[in-house]
């Protein structure tokens, strides 16, 4: 027997053994054409189970009876009926991620802004007040900021580095407080334990933006915060091909998250929550890598005579060294960000022109080197004096390192720089 005609006979012997076929002795009549095509096909029932969570893209499902339905949608009994209201790659990717930040509850979102979103729209309401640190992602801040004054809600933004004005801002109505762990683009380190105690003797909620640090550096819940925040587009998946955000928080508070995601369609789609999964399964590997390759890029940015200065907890010159070497547990994170001597927007742009191998891309957490421009991407909204404040320039760019060789990276800066030299 040929091999060709081997693998046939094997292939369909095979597909045989798993899905017998119905004889038409067995039906009353042959089903008509148009019902064959617009039934719904049963999963054959194997030995076996997929080696790799498979991707539901069903957007409803059958109920055997209407008080099945009551109790799944009440949320008495696991199940699914509406992809809106959650999924089979939902529950998987968030049920993952609740493990890693040592959490209660967790959901996966649309977006990092979705979830976010959830917490405002479930916790907060006409007159209250939230503070909001001084060193947030730019939309974040125009959505806690601009976008919460249509539903009557006050705002207060603090510089959450000092402790003594978070606890000056709080009012009796003052509700919640978010903070990011590592700030975006200067990398300054939330306090997060000390934040969490001024918040429990105020009974104010704290929020956690924790995307710059992902649940290998730091675990929020575990130092006292009520609500942990990840845009999983960044290093958590790590790939550049999904937008999608990741909520964690106490199971006390959880109560009308489900309700707000549903209503207000913020959830996550099966595809997207697939992608995540597949890329978390590489995350303790890229971000040590990364984190490792960040060391070394900060110390031979320090060194450079065209770099007036550097940002990165690492460094022992950075001012909150010591915390992040205690609450990151000896890592420092995959950004760095440095200011050019040549502190201005032209030089900016000859320097991104300079890097050859590393690419201009105004997101972070993929698994090449990228760098991004702050100040004409992320903080365009911000005025020049709030820019000033928060120490960032026309020469401020922001490096996210990826899983390359490390002297590969640091290669590409210094030929960057080279021919940065040259154009001037």
């Amino acid at each position: 027997m040929s091999g060709h005609l081997f693998i046939s006979v094997l292939s369909v012997y095979l597909l045989d053994k798993s899905i017998p076929p119905t004889p038409f002795g067995n039906e009353t009549m042959p089903r008509k054409i148009d019902d064959i095509c617009a039934s719904p096909v049963e999963s054959p029932a194997l030995i076996t189970r997929p080696a790799v969570a498979p991707i539901q893209m069903a957007a409803v499902y059958g109920c055997a009876s209407t008080a099945d339905a009551s109790q799944i949608l009440g949320g008495d009994v696991a199940g699914y009926v509406y992809q809106r209201d959650g999924h089979p790659n939902a529950s998987q990717l968030a049920e993952k991620c609740r493990q890693l930040h040592r959490a209660e509850r967790a959901m996966v979102f649309a977006s990092g802004m979705s979830a976010i979103s959830s917490v405002l729209l479930a916790q907060l309401a006409a007159d209250d007040h939230l503070i909001v640190s001084d060193r947030l992602y730019g939309k974040t801040t125009y959505l806690l900021t601009q976008e919460t004054k249509r539903f009557g809600i006050r705002s207060a933004v603090v510089d959450t580095l000092d402790l003594r004005h978070v606890a000056k801002a709080i009012e009796a109505k003052t509700k919640l407080l978010v903070v990011e762990t590592i700030s975006n683009p200067t990398l300054r380190v939330a306090d997060i334990a000390a934040l969490a105690e001024i918040c429990r003797e105020r009974d104010v909620q704290l929020l956690v933006d924790n995307t710059f640090a992902t649940p290998l550096l730091c675990q929020p819940h575990t130092l006292g915060a009520d609500w942990t925040l990840e845009s999983m587009s960044k290093m958590m998946n790590g790939h550049s091909d999904v937008i999608m955000g990741l909520l964690t928080g106490r199971h006390d508070l959880w109560d009308r998250i489900p309700a707000v995601a549903s209503a207000w369609g913020l959830g996550s789609a099966p595809f997207d929550s697939w992608l995540a999964m597949r890329g978390l399964a590489t995350m303790h590997l890229r971000v040590d890598r990364a984190c490792l390759t960040a060391c070394e890029v900060a110390k031979y940015l320090a060194g450079n005579s065209l770099v007036a200065s550097v940002d990165y907890p690492g460094l022992p010159a950075h001012p909150e060294h010591e915390l992040a070497r205690r609450q990151f547990d000896g890592r420092f994170g995959t950004m760095v960000t440095f200011q050019l001597a040549d502190d201005t927007e032209v030089a900016a742009q000859r320097f991104i022109e300079a890097c050859v191998d590393i690419h201009f891309c105004p997101s972070l957490g993929d698994i090449a080197t990228t760098l991004s421009h702050p100040r004409s991407t992320s903080h365009r909204a911000t005025s020049p004096e709030e820019c000033r404040t928060l120490g960032i320039s026309d020469g401020t760019i922001r490096l996210s390192i990826g899983v390359e060789a490390t002297d590969s990276v640091v290669t590409s800066l210094d030929d960057a720089f080279g021919r940065f030299k040259d154009s001037s």
